[in-house]
């Protein structure tokens, strides 16, 4: 879910909203587009269900496109005793690294540790309690404790080393811009996901495509910027026309008004099954359907991006894992040339924009000091902040950092059928978590699983080179007169191995019915994107605003690449495929500015159209 958006496009000629209009019942209406909701999407297309889902805003928008990055197991719940979620975790974290190669890559990281024994008494306190008390600082003693159990977690289906721990001497020599009074550092491996976005668009795709054999080509069907307003009118049940103008009979179910959010067009949908995704939006959706519920306590999270040559260098390639001096777990982390820093974790207010405060970004300054002293960062190093709701429960007195991070399924009975709503989760489990998910949506509709996800390849990721030498025989494979080894790994970096779609598609092939005339062009304004490439988003990848290219179709926003020639070139170049005239053009480019400067802390100037 996310900020809503308020620019408006004059007609509902979206393709995947008309899939919605034409037949309005589906067996299973997913609401809620992160991670989660879109795991589920594929779980139940694969199953064979009819299914469609919604997405107030663009996929992955809200919580799962703020998050740490990070695909892991979770060492620091160990400490909350929950030790099934951390098993679970390191599973699904070695799944991914085998189904998901593309995206979810290993991740080296290393914790500074400054004393030997300290924690030890505190730490049952903790674990009983699941309260901070007066801080103390973990030592050696219970890192080592907890790795060796992280370890042990680790060792079915592992494909990641073993943890190393090593004392000052070694490790200054390793990381010499470190903290000198660390007494020792910790190394062990978890996994990161660098394109979070781009992966849950690869899991919908994988439904879509699932749902797209037979006789009923829309047996899947999803859609962004299309949310759930309310309750039909005049009760829950109702009944629904098969297709769109003409009476193909009737079908019973739970009835809801969807509304598009681009043009305000509002129509009734009805379904069997109705799953609530919506994170931590779970309460208010369920209130939009007539029935209140108080499952949810979200707290948010911030993050900055920096762009700092010198903290990047001081990290060696390694994410920098540790406890700052108020107890909060916090990292700092390279990606690409630029370095991630987060996260914070205070309660949230869901009546206020989640963004990152002056305050937040003064203790993200604080934390670095803390472990790199030596290393200056200024505000200007800024190129983007973000911050998302975590989709936690409801946790009166329990402090942010103890709550679970594991989930659970509320059902509740409705008069045409079910609704089940998600309280909890996080990214490393959505596979599982949405098995889980489809096995009870099953159960309501009385069907049996056909087959597991477990180890079956999520999109680009499929026969994707495993070696170097493999990736770079594929780079020169794809290799044209107009397309050298820079823009070719930027595709596979992009898409996966489905950059061959894309690459057929850039030069001319009928993707899927859709084919551009114009000879492709690298955009004058970056040399990542080019003209057919936008293209091909728009025709493919359900882009509703300009933003969406700019922050969760590329990362150049979270780069710090958008530019005011950027903003007014791609809105020129997609205004074709999409139709948008001038005027929509000076919406669209003032929108993308408000939502940069407003959630993201970005101001851009945009240039005379």
């Amino acid at each position: 879910m996310g900020q809503r958006d308020s620019a408006r496009k004059p007609a509902s000629d979206r393709a995947s909203v008309l899939k919605l209009r034409t037949r309005r019942h589906a067996q299973v209406l997913i609401v809620g587009g992160g991670i989660n909701g879109v795991g589920t999407f594929r779980d139940l297309a694969l199953q064979g269900v009819d299914v469609a889902l919604v997405e107030r805003g663009d996929y992955c928008q809200g919580a799962s496109g703020a998050s740490s990055h990070m695909i892991h197991g979770g060492i620091r719940y160990l400490e909350n005793g929950e030790f099934r979620l951390v098993r679970e975790s390191v599973v699904e974290r070695n799944r991914l690294l085998r189904i998901a190669p593309h995206y979810v890559k290993p991740l080296q990281t290393t914790i500074p540790i400054f004393s030997t024994f300290s924690g030890v008494l505190a730490a049952p306190v903790r674990f009983l309690t699941h309260k901070q008390g007066k801080h103390t600082e973990r030592g050696a003693f219970l890192i080592k404790l907890g790795l060796g159990m992280y370890d042990f977690f680790s060792r079915d289906g592992g494909t990641v080393p073993r943890h190393q721990f090593l004392g000052r001497k070694r490790a200054l020599a390793e990381l010499p811009r470190l903290h000198p009074g660390i007494k020792y550092a910790a190394t062990y491996f978890d996994a990161s996901v660098h394109n979070p976005e781009r992966l849950t668009l690869d899991v919908l795709q994988d439904g879509e495509k699932a749902g797209a054999g037979g006789a009923d080509s829309h047996r899947a069907r999803a859609s962004n910027y299309v949310s759930l307003v309310s309750a039909a009118p005049g009760g829950e049940t109702a009944s629904s026309t098969g297709t769109a103008g003409t009476s193909a009979g009737t079908t019973a179910g739970t009835t809801v008004q969807l509304r598009d959010e681009l043009t305000g067009e509002v129509f009734d949908f009805t379904a069997d099954v109705i799953v609530n995704t919506t994170g931590a939006w779970v309460d208010l959706t369920n209130g939009a359907m007539g029935a209140a519920s108080s499952f949810m306590g979200g707290t948010k999270g911030s993050h900055i991006v920096l762009d700092h040559p010198e903290l990047l260098a001081a990290c060696g390639g390694r994410e920098i894992f540790f406890e700052h001096t108020d107890g909060r777990i916090v990292l700092i982390y390279p990606m690409g040339d630029r370095v991630l820093v987060g996260t914070t974790d205070v309660d949230a207010d869901m009546g206020e924009d989640a963004v990152c405060t002056e305050a937040e970004i003064d203790y993200f300054f604080d934390l670095i000091g803390h472990v790199f002293p030596d290393i200056t960062v200024r505000r200007e190093q800024i190129v983007y902040t973000f911050s998302g709701v975590r989709p936690l429960p409801k946790h009166d007195a329990t402090q942010p950092g103890f709550v679970s991070r594991d989930y659970r399924i509320e059902r509740r009975a409705a008069a045409g059928g079910a609704v089940l709503s998600l309280v909890g989760g996080k990214w490393t489990t959505f596979r599982a978590l949405a098995e889980h998910l489809s096995n009870d949506v099953l159960a309501e509709l009385g069907r049996e699983r056909k087959l597991s996800t477990a180890k079956l390849a999520i999109g680009g990721g499929a026969g994707l080179p495993e070696s170097e030498d493999g990736v770079q025989r594929w780079i020169k494979a794809h290799m044209s007169a107009g397309r050298d080894a820079a823009r070719v790994t930027g595709l596979l970096t992009r898409y996966g191995t489905r950059a061959e779609e894309v690459i057929r598609f850039l030069d001319g092939a009928v993707v899927d019915g859709a084919v551009t005339a114009e000879p492709d062009r690298l955009l004058h304004s970056t040399r990542e994107l080019s003209t057919r490439e936008l293209g091909y988003m728009a025709a493919h990848e359900q882009i509703g605003h300009l933003v969406d290219v700019l922050i969760r179709r590329t990362s150049l926003a979270f780069r710090g690449l958008v530019t005011g020639e950027l903003l007014n070139e791609v809105t020129d170049v997609l205004s074709g495929p999409l139709g948008w005239d001038a005027a929509r053009r000076a919406t669209e480019i003032s929108h993308a500015q408000e939502v940069l400067k407003r959630f993201h802390g970005v101001r851009v100037h945009s240039l005379v159209a």
